[in-house]
């Protein structure tokens, strides 16, 4: 989807395939026929824009063969998709029955992540449409903490290779004539777990092809202040890459027994939900939700926020509410002024599998009738905000 800008400019939307679970190229073709495209229909658009991921084995299929990435290409184009934009987080595993801590391997102190990351910048410089010259691509912040945070020469490792992938970045630009950005994604638990923890290393690279991506969802998790946290970015003039649209899980009351038994719903088997609430001590928190619920791991005098991607439109029952709220706000700061601050956006809320069983899509329909509903309600935000919707 995209919108055209007050200032002229054209700012994209599309929601991210990792909620399809696919490692193979034959898997990302029956994500497009069985579920993209039917969302594209359900809003009754010519064109839908998907943040494609592609894992490890899907990735080395296109580069060992080119032909298999001009065919994408075309079936892309066939079924009314365009890509601009790329989930680079994920390696590989993300359907497997526990993600947890997976998820974080290879990490950017790892020949492999930016082996990996390489290949994607070239294979989404061949999905971009004809008439679009920017691709993004959101990654790993860097490292889970542990044992990163201990490793004297991590650190090291990690500004190398993210220098080696701008300088790679240069020469793919000036080969193919697309210009592709690599954001860094904070995440509760990582080496840089919020906006402000990215500013030191993105500022060490000193790349303008090396940003960030804002998730909604994480920023809320960690309590941070839209305003505050894009305003920090700009004055440190750290590009923000693109920008996931999601909402985090939020209890008002964790102390109150109802809330908790509200909260152990959302406990689940397959990722982590790390849980984070403000004191005034600092942000406290645990690596997981199951883990906050037991005992008094965790303070329970203030909110309690869990990193659960919940579905933009639906937000949980009471006592329980989501974070739409925070996505409001950066939405206005990042797309809402005289221009835009990033203009690639993306919806992913990839644990609609995960959701307590009463609230999980039955069926493929239920879940593209979902997803189409996330994707209008990010579409009416951004009319509201002055954007006009483009054919």
């Amino acid at each position: 989807m995209r919108f055209r800008h007050p200032d002229g400019s054209t700012v994209h939307l599309a929601y991210c395939t990792n909620v399809h679970p696919a490692e193979t190229l034959d898997g990302v073709r029956t994500q497009l026929r069985d579920h993209c495209e039917p969302v594209r229909k359900r809003l009754g658009r010519d064109r839908l824009g998907i943040g494609l991921w592609l894992a490890r084995d899907a990735a080395r299929s296109l580069i060992n063969d080119p032909s298999q990435l001009r065919s994408l290409r075309a079936e892309l184009d066939r079924r009314g998709l365009e890509v601009v934009t790329l989930n680079g987080f994920p390696y590989e595993g993300f359907g497997a029955d526990e993600v947890k801590y997976r998820v974080y391997k290879p990490d950017w102190t790892d020949p492999e992540r930016l082996a990996h990351t390489t290949d994607l910048a070239r294979l989404l410089a061949g999905l971009l449409p004809d008439d679009v010259t920017e691709g993004t691509i959101s990654t790993l912040p860097i490292a889970w903490r542990t044992p990163f945070d201990t490793d004297a020469e991590a650190a090291g490792l990690a500004h190398t290779a993210l220098t080696t992938l701008a300088e790679r970045l240069d020469a793919l630009a000036e080969l193919t004539g697309k210009s592709i950005r690599i954001g860094l994604e904070p995440e509760p638990g990582c080496t840089v777990e919020t906006t402000a923890d990215a500013i030191a290393p993105l500022t060490a690279v000193g790349h303008p092809r090396i940003g960030i991506c804002i998730d909604t969802c994480h920023l809320a998790t960690s309590f941070e202040d839209p305003g505050t946290a894009v305003d920090a970015l700009r004055t440190a003039g750290i590009p923000v890459a693109k920008a996931q649209l999601s909402a985090a899980l939020h209890a008002e009351h964790p102390h109150l027994p109802e809330v908790r038994a509200a909260l152990a719903a959302f406990a689940e088997p397959r990722f982590l939900h790390q849980t984070r609430t403000s004191t005034a001590a600092g942000l406290r928190g645990t690596d997981d939700l199951a883990a906050a619920l037991t005992g008094r791991v965790l303070p329970d005098g203030a909110p309690w926020r869990a990193h659960f991607h919940v579905p933009l439109h639906a937000p949980p029952a009471p006592p329980l509410t989501s974070t739409l709220p925070v996505l409001q706000s950066t939405l206005t700061r990042l797309v809402g002024g005289a221009g835009p601050l990033t203009r690639h956006l993306e919806v992913e809320t990839y644990t609609w599998q995960a959701l307590p069983a009463a609230l999980r899509p039955r069926t493929r329909t239920q879940l593209a009738d979902g997803i189409a509903a996330e994707l209008t309600l990010a579409r009416d935000l951004l009319v509201d905000l002055g954007l006009k919707e483009l054919p």
